[in-house]
Order: structure tokens, then sequence, then C-alpha cells
């Protein structure tokens, strides 16, 4: 087994500061200082070294927290193995996602393990992608959800992490009920090139996602308002002042004089949508029963959400998710 202590070693180094490591592993900071003073104790090393009032690893921790990572991955690789030989399930399982995916892919996840495992203690909890990232690797979650551009992790050159495809996530078009392109199947940007459009803030990746499709699209869109949530578009589009865009995969929104249309021709956004799972983890019972749920789960919402006719009550959620 993995001594705990090195797990600790990877959170700190992964998220910089002893408050920080204790937060993601829900332990007291003098605990976690005292893990980390007996490991290099135990090993005969000093990993750690003052930096102001904080801590930094030194040369040689930087190395171990590096070396070990084909260390976990193995040792994952073994746990996964030893639970699908004796037919068994882990103790904990937990799950994290940020908001459009907790709400509509983790929460039905959770119920159906809740059923399925009922001895399995199931942890949802809600993040960006870019803490999801950090609570796999302090082991407070085993799979995450989560936009593939987003989280400031390259999870297909991190040896630490292992990604899935779950599903394309097409963007759809919030307009007015009363828009003349309301009733249609589908729409183009370019037949919406002269509207006043609702977007993300510049530097936002929803907004370089929207600015890369008009210009596929040879067209130059107005962008006469700008939100950081899908809320606050559809407020702004339901009184008028704008057409914006909305993931097929978010759930309806609040106004009732909202109507969701199809995109088509080169102008079509998508988002991928990605599972994560520590390197050696993917073959688990729980993960690879987790990943068939959500690609269930996903595919159903894809194909029967554009259904609903209008917007109608849900959580709030950030563009950023």
């Amino acid at each position: 087994m993995i001594d705990p202590r090195i797990v600790t070693l990877r959170t700190f180094a992964a998220c910089g500061t002893i408050a920080a490591t204790a937060e993601l592993m829900g332990y007291s900071p003098s605990a976690v200082s005292g893990q980390l003073r007996e490991l290099q104790h135990s090993l005969g090393m000093t990993l750690l070294a003052k930096d102001g009032r904080g801590l930094r690893l030194t040369s040689t921790g930087r190395y171990l927290v590096r070396r070990s990572d084909a260390l976990i991955a193995e040792w994952e690789d073994i746990r996964a193995a030893s639970l699908r030989a004796g037919d068994q399930e882990p103790k904990h399982f937990g799950i994290g996602g940020f908001s459009t995916a907790s709400s509509n892919l983790l929460a039905p996840l959770a119920a159906h393990l809740r059923e399925t495992r009922p001895y399995v203690d199931v942890h949802v909890i809600e993040a960006s992608p870019a803490r999801c990232f950090e609570l796999l690797v302090a082991e407070r979650i085993d799979l995450a959800v989560i936009v593939a551009m987003q989280g400031d992790v390259q999870v297909a050159e991190d040896p630490r992490f292992e990604k899935i495809d779950l599903l394309d996530d097409p963007l759809d078009v919030m307009m007015r009920s009363d828009h003349r392109l309301a009733d249609r199947d589908s729409v183009s940007l370019a037949e919406l090139a002269g509207e006043d459009w609702i977007s993300a803030s510049p530097g936002s990746p929803y907004h370089a996602m929207f600015a890369a499709a008009f210009t596929a699209a040879g067209v130059t869109p107005t962008v006469a308002h700008e939100t950081e949530e899908w809320e606050t578009s559809a407020a702004l589009v339901g009184v008028g002042v704008g057409v914006s865009l909305i993931p097929r995969l978010a759930s309806s929104l609040g106004e009732a004089n909202v109507t969701r249309v199809r995109l088509s021709g080169s102008g079509r956004l998508s988002r991928k949508i990605i599972a994560a799972v520590r390197a050696g983890s993917r073959d688990s019972p729980l993960i690879r029963e987790s990943l068939t749920h959500l690609r269930t789960t996903s595919r159903h919402i894809l194909s029967t959400r554009l259904g609903e006719a209008t917007l109608s009550h849900a959580p709030e959620v950030h563009l950023g998710d």
C-alpha cells in the first residue's frame, strides 16, 4: 500500500500551501505539517524548505513527487484488479464536477449508485475543473467530469491522470419566444449576424469559442452584453435585448419566454466533456459502472432536451462551467 503521507506530499505539491492541503484532504493544518515532518524523518530526506512565511518543495521533494507518479499509477492498477478479482467494491467513492455536470450527470449517478451499491458511501463534490484535479490527487474523489479545455491541466500529457471522452456537448441558441426564427428547427450563425449578442467576457474559454465560431462562419457578431452566468444570459434574452448560447447539457433556466434552437452550418459549436481519473484506476469496478451510467445519461439528455419548448426553472449555471 502507498504510505498516506506520500499522498499528503503530492497534494501539497499540487496546491502549494499547508492550509490548502489541509482543506483538500479534510485534515487540520497541524496534522498536515505533522505528516510531512514524519515523512521527512522516516525517509531521512529534506523534502520541504522555508519560503518566506510558507514552505516549498526542495529539489529532492520535487523529484520524489515526480517519480511517485508511476508508483501511484501502479498501486491504482493493483487496487482495481484486486477489487475485480474478489468481486468487491470500495467502501468510499467520490465523484466531482462542474455545476452543469453535477446537476445533470453526477446527481443521477449518485442516485443510481445508492440504489445498486447501498454499502458504498458515495460523495459528490461540485467544483471547478482545476479543483477537481487537486481533489483527485488528494484522493477525495475518484472520478471527475470536466470540460476538456478548462482546468489548467493537459490531461493527455499529465502522468497523474487518465482521461475518458464522454460527450461532445453542442451549444444551442437562446432567443426570445416571439423572435422571427424561434419556430425554426435550426438556425445558422450567419442568419443571426445582425443580432445583438450576449456573450461571456473576453479572455474566457467560451468567449474564445464564440469568436472562433463566427470567424469560421465568416461574419462578425455585435456583442451588446457580457455575462458570467447562463441564468443572466437567459434573463437578458427573455426581455428581448439579445440572443445568446447555452450548452445542450445545461438544464432549462427560468425564463418562460425563451426558446432554445439548434445551431446548424459551419458555425456549430460544441464543448468536449471528459471524465478524468487517477492513472491506473480506470478499470476499477465502480469507475467502469459510473462511466457507463454517465454516457447513458448524457445520450438521453442530448437526444431529448431540445424537445423542451421553453426554458423553465433550474439551478444557476456559470459560464465557466
